[in-house]
């Protein structure tokens, strides 16, 4: 049997067992818009599998209503609620690009992004769904700069942005614990680049210093403590980002003499 008609017919059933189940609803004299408020309904009281199949025949029996969309983005939503993120940014995007008048275009390109977000891992493994979550929030704000989710994609885009920082902060450290200089000063340096508005670039100066200045590079490690104490007056590593500047001066001023 092909693959879809029995994903149709298996739906159908579903959806007779469900309309037998359903309290004496009767599912079959609805109009659209009533059984699309009904699968909602489920939706809204957490029945998600039943709510899931109302919408997808909702969806393959009613091409053309003008109220289709909606019942594709509750559809995603469901996907969503029972954390199948990478089904659901799909279903949101499928919304997208069937509908693209929809007034649900703006909640469902946040909703992608949030999905990508809800899947990236902590700082210590591969951050692909980071990184993905990331270009879609750019997108968002590009193509929806007014909508009421701008401040919390905003405030996503920077955790997303801290967690790639502590990433590339943390692998500078293992390199200096290994005294493995210049390689750590590679990753200090990609973090002071790429993330200078998260709280990992202050300590990158520091250790980008003590770094230079391990492997006998007084002046670059003089540049960056000087960067360090002028942009962050009142940083925490103040006292050893001082020692650090006078052992600097002292080896500067033995090459001078």
């Amino acid at each position: 049997m092909n693959p879809r008609i029995a994903l149709i017919s298996f739906l159908i059933l579903s959806a007779l067992f469900l309309q037998s189940c359903g309290g004496g609803k009767n599912l079959k004299n609805m109009t659209v818009r009533e059984r699309l408020e009904h699968a909602k309904k489920l939706y809204q009281d957490g029945k998600y599998f039943e709510a899931k199949n109302q919408f997808q025949i909702l969806i393959l029996n009613n091409p053309g209503s003008r109220i289709i969309d909606e019942a594709q983005f509750y559809y995603a939503e469901t996907f969503f609620a029972t954390k199948e993120y990478i089904t659901a940014a799909a279903e949101y995007e499928r919304l997208i690009n069937r509908y693209p008048n929809s007034e649900y275009l703006d909640d469902s390109s946040y909703k992608i992004g949030y999905a990508y977000y809800k899947l990236s891992p902590k700082a210590q493994l591969d951050q692909k769904y980071t990184y993905q979550a990331i270009d879609y929030f750019q997108q968002f704000m590009d193509e929806f700069p007014n909508s009421e989710h701008v401040k919390d994609v905003t405030d996503k885009l920077q955790n997303c942005r801290t967690k790639l920082a502590e990433k590339e902060f943390s692998t500078g450290i293992l390199y200096k614990k290994g005294q493995h200089y210049r390689a750590a000063i590679i990753s200090f340096d990609e973090v002071l680049k790429k993330f200078y508005d998260t709280k990992y670039a202050e300590p990158s100066l520091f250790w980008k210093a003590f770094c230079h200045y391990e492997v006998g590079e007084p002046e670059k490690a003089r540049n960056a403590i000087n960067v360090l104490l002028k942009k962050y007056r009142d940083t925490k590593l103040k006292d050893r980002a001082k020692d650090l500047a006078s052992k600097i001066a002292a080896d500067l001023n033995k090459k001078e003499n």
